[in-house]
């Protein structure tokens, strides 16, 4: 690439991150006021196809249901959103967008056990320590004081963490038995349906349903910009990689994350005292030691491992 290029690339790539950051804090609005997580996970996902459905139109993609396929779109469906997502939205109620921030940059540090366990990597001492010193992040924020208000709650930082390793197992799914010749936009399309399907009976039989009907407040609106970013900067990311190469687009990791806690404090006013920014540096540090050296396996596109779907 010419130099002019290399400085766009660069240019989107702060862009997608800070568009994908900007979700938390969105997300910490939406259930301000009581909505569920039921409810909220299907107009995610309900958005999400409008979106993706008037992306694939200009494209010209078509979406396959072949029943390898629909396999795929129904397990992406699950440990990609539906089940990541109940519990992201349940956490965002008890604990600080920036902390969520920061639980979420787990992802691929769980990821490289999982992967382990699987066969699709190699043990490395480097990447241990960087998995040590993600746990450690996670010791330092659960502390007694860390929350300048009080403990933060361990239940709810054990709840966050679970959407991590949800992610995690996906992307080594991915790594392990492919999308059946789908390209990520399909799969981000079909799954997003699947998952919208899922998740209908579930708000309607669980009362959590929301009314789609104005007028619209801070939440209703931070859910809708939510779910726009994350199709927009997801399908950003494809043609970033595709541009740019993966090595390049993986560092949208840790932009994610800076832009996360950023994002946190100037739209929620949200303060850490010192354990938090101590916590944020080992797990910036633990991202960093758990990426492979080399070419990066499929099991750590952040495509897939940073926000799932």
């Amino acid at each position: 690439m010419t130099r002019s290029e290399t400085l766009f690339c660069v240019a989107m790539l702060f862009v997608l991150g800070a568009g994908w950051g900007m979700t938390m804090p969105l997300t910490k609005i939406a259930v301000s006021t009581g909505y569920k997580h039921f409810g909220l996970l299907f107009w995610q996902l309900a958005i999400g196809v409008m979106v993706m459905s008037t992306i694939a139109l200009v494209r010209g993609t078509r979406l396959p249901l072949g029943a390898a396929q629909l396999r795929v779109y129904v397990l992406i469906a699950l440990i990609g959103s539906v089940l990541p997502n109940t519990a992201s939205y349940q956490a965002a109620v008890h604990l600080p967008a920036g902390v969520l921030s920061i639980l979420l940059s787990m992802i691929p540090i769980w990821a490289f056990p999982i992967a382990l366990t699987l066969g699709l990597d190699r043990f490395e001492w480097m990447r241990l320590g960087g998995l040590v010193a993600g746990l450690c992040a996670v010791l330092l924020i659960v502390l007694p004081g860390a929350d300048m208000s009080g403990a933060i709650p361990i239940f709810w930082v054990l709840i966050g963490l679970i959407s991590g390793l949800f992610y995690a197992f996906e992307g080594n799914y991915v790594a392990r038995w492919g999308t059946a010749g789908l390209d990520p936009i399909q799969v981000l399309w079909g799954a997003s349906l699947v998952g919208s399907l899922i998740a209908l009976p579930l708000a309607l039989g669980s009362g959590q349903w929301i009314d789609p009907r104005p007028p619209f407040g801070p939440p209703e609106r931070a859910l809708v910009a939510s779910s726009i970013l994350h199709v927009l900067t997801y399908t950003g990311y494809v043609w970033l990689v595709g541009r740019a190469g993966p090595v390049f687009a993986v560092q949208i990791s840790y932009l994610v994350t800076l832009f996360g806690i950023l994002w946190a404090w100037l739209i929620l006013s949200e303060a850490y005292p010192p354990v938090i920014w101590a916590a944020l540096a080992l797990m910036l540090v633990g991202m960093y030691l758990v990426q492979p050296r080399h070419k990066p396996a499929l099991d750590e596109d952040p495509a897939i491992r940073e926000t799932g779907l």
